[in-house]
């Protein structure tokens, strides 16, 4: 059965991030059913959604991951994926686990068969709902839409930054740009926070110095980089070399890396685009949105962006203070959109 209680007093600084969540992102209606699923360290975050969505009146089903299966989970537990069938809209608000991409995708899989309105909470903390989830998502969504547009004009993206950076991304008309800038439909499910665009690059070449942070479950342990960059030198769209002088890191990020055949290769070039976001928290769900360039290896969301390759990891890899230019173009200078 769902777990419907409340376990404790719900903070009230979150209900601004929590109905931001629940009204602008997902725009979730009394007659429609919203399903949550959460785990024990972030059940205070899901208890501010919970009763914003008892607010607008929608029947809801919640789930705590670790009343339904032990973690680090191997698969989604199957009553989450049924109630999740029968659903609309639906938020995953929760900690990652070593390992536990498969059983996420999983979850996404039943969330693109049936278009729902999906927000994706991983590695919700307070921080950020006080923070990257009070943006103003309308304004989020008008930048986005303007730079996607521009970004489905040109071929080429270079990025600079003054750690290092000196990367370009080949496009091809063939493989989608996507915006998920926190106003979520049913047609791509996003991010919340949200605010950025993205596509699978056709190739990338460079350096690129992750002086911001990594992602998945490396993001919590090795959180803020600015003291010790990851420096990532890329060829033909594979990892060629890994330097930094957190030896730890490094060799953590070559053995993400090295999980299959595909998990060196660059699988998303993005911009993040919301402004709400001015400073690296040390957490990878907001700082992927600060305006400047991400990257990330491995699986490159083919069932969106058309990529004919496939892998069971992505790994996100984020930098400070970009100047990008399309096309020999400048639309962003230190971190700042000149659009």
């Amino acid at each position: 059965m769902p777990d419907r209680a409340y376990l404790h007093p719900i903070d009230p600084e979150l209900a601004p991030g929590a109905r931001n969540a629940i009204d602008v992102c997902l725009r979730l209606k009394p007659k429609e059913r919203i399903t949550i699923i959460t785990d024990a360290v972030t059940r205070g975050i899901a208890a501010a959604l919970q009763r914003e969505v008892e607010r607008v009146g929608s029947d809801y089903s919640l789930f705590v991951l670790e009343h339904h299966a032990r973690r680090p989970l191997k698969f989604m537990p199957e009553i989450i994926l049924d109630d999740l069938a029968l659903s609309q809209v639906s938020i995953f608000a929760a900690q990652t686990q070593p390992g536990e991409l498969v059983a996420r995708t999983e979850m996404t899989t039943v969330v693109n068969r049936h278009r729902i309105r999906h927000g994706h909470m991983v590695n919700i903390n307070r921080q950020i709902m006080l923070e990257g989830m009070r943006a103003d998502f309308c304004a989020v969504d008008e930048l986005s839409q303007r730079l996607v547009a521009r970004a489905r004009q040109v071929d080429r993206i270079t990025c600079k930054t003054p750690s290092g950076t000196e990367f370009e991304a080949e496009l091809s008309p063939k493989l989608k740009w996507l915006k998920t800038s926190g106003i979520i439909t049913r047609h791509k499910w996003g991010n919340l926070p949200g605010g950025e665009i993205f596509t699978a690059p056709m190739n990338t070449n460079g350096v690129f110095v992750v002086d911001g942070v990594v992602g998945d479950y490396l993001c919590e342990r090795f959180g803020d980089l600015q003291s010790a960059p990851l420096t990532i030198e890329v060829e033909n769209n594979r990892i060629r070399s890994l330097r930094s002088d957190n030896k730890d890191l490094r060799d953590e990020f070559r053995a993400y890396t090295s999980t299959d055949e595909n998990s060196n290769r660059v699988g998303e070039f993005a911009i993040g685009t919301n402004i709400a976001c001015t400073h690296v928290i040390g957490n990878i769900l907001q700082d992927e949105k600060i305006p400047g360039v991400h990257i990330a290896f491995g699986h490159p969301y083919a069932e969106h962006t058309g990529a004919n390759w496939a892998s069971k990891t992505h790994i996100d890899c984020v930098g400070r203070d970009f100047d990008i230019w399309f096309n020999g173009e400048q639309v962003m200078r230190n971190g700042k959109f000149l659009l």
